[in-house]
């Protein structure tokens, strides 16, 4: 069931409701300038067996408002409205799953209202903690030295984005994807296609959504709050990642109290249709 909720600030958020809503809930929260839609409905669905799953299109994505060059946001105010969409469903806890930005949003969340998160599965993202990465030979990695993204991402990334028409943003979107995949997968170029064209006629524009980089990222840091954490946390190991790579994961789980660490073979920065099995296995176990 979708479902448009107007906040005090004058965003809007658009909203969709799957499963019955007896069933535990779980949010998804998905990555910077990604809507809602960017979730595949296999894991949706799979998911929505045995909970009341509700995404969501961040600020600046699908039908959500896109307003930020006439009032711009930190970053942190995301995780605000992470909890203003369960507060609009009557969601006093909920367990919470948060992909790349997401995954920020989620920690913020897990560190400054635990109360809020009955569960956390983290994926595609780095930890909001200054704690070194420690080896099992005893090595430790300062935050600033942990691998960073591919080459090839950051060449992508720095080219500038210009409107050629939708063809055209639809076949940049699925370059993107395809380096996103990693490696250790066959990329599936009409599994992400369709995906854009449907998040595209979601939208109701090809637009790329640009806020998100742009948006305030201060104050992020919750190395002490972390460490105290008492809520389940199952951090999702991508092998293949190039964004975020391993490490990240293997840092998630040092610095998150009580924090387990699962791999899902083959995955990167993207939920392709192979691992989606996998993938709602974790989170859901």
């Amino acid at each position: 069931m979708e479902r448009v909720i107007d906040l005090e600030s004058g965003v809007r958020l658009w909203t969709e409701t799957r499963g019955n809503p007896s069933h535990p809930p779980l949010l998804l929260v998905m990555g910077a300038g990604a809507a809602g839609l960017t979730w595949p409905e296999a894991l949706v669905d799979a998911l929505a067996e045995r909970h009341f799953v509700i995404r969501y299109d961040h600020r600046d994505t699908g039908r959500s408002t896109w307003a930020y060059e006439q009032r711009p946001y930190r970053l942190a105010d995301l995780a605000d409205d992470a909890l203003a969409v369960l507060d609009a469903h009557d969601v006093r806890r909920a367990h919470l799953v948060g992909m790349s930005m997401g995954g920020v949003l989620v920690q913020l969340i897990l560190a400054d209202h635990p109360e809020r998160v009955a569960r956390a599965t983290l994926f595609g993202t780095c930890a909001l903690s200054e704690a070194p990465l420690v080896e099992p030979d005893g090595t430790r990695i300062p935050v600033a030295e942990l691998p960073g993204p591919d080459a090839r991402l950051l060449e992508f990334w720095a080219q500038p984005v210009a409107d050629h028409g939708m063809e055209a943003e639809l076949e940049r979107r699925v370059a993107h994807w395809r380096l996103l995949n990693g490696d250790q997968l066959p990329f599936d170029d009409r599994e992400f296609r369709s995906l854009e064209r449907r998040i595209i006629e979601h939208t109701g524009h090809h637009r790329p959504s640009t806020a998100h980089a742009l948006a305030d990222q201060s104050d992020l840091v919750r190395t002490e709050a972390l460490a105290r954490n008492t809520v389940p946390v199952t951090v999702v190991e991508s092998p293949a990642d190039p964004v975020w790579r391993p490490a990240h994961a293997r840092h998630l789980g040092q610095v998150i109290a009580g924090a387990r660490v699962v791999a899902v073979r083959g995955m990167g920065h993207a939920v392709a249709g192979e691992c989606v099995g996998e993938l709602a296995a974790v989170i859901g176990g």
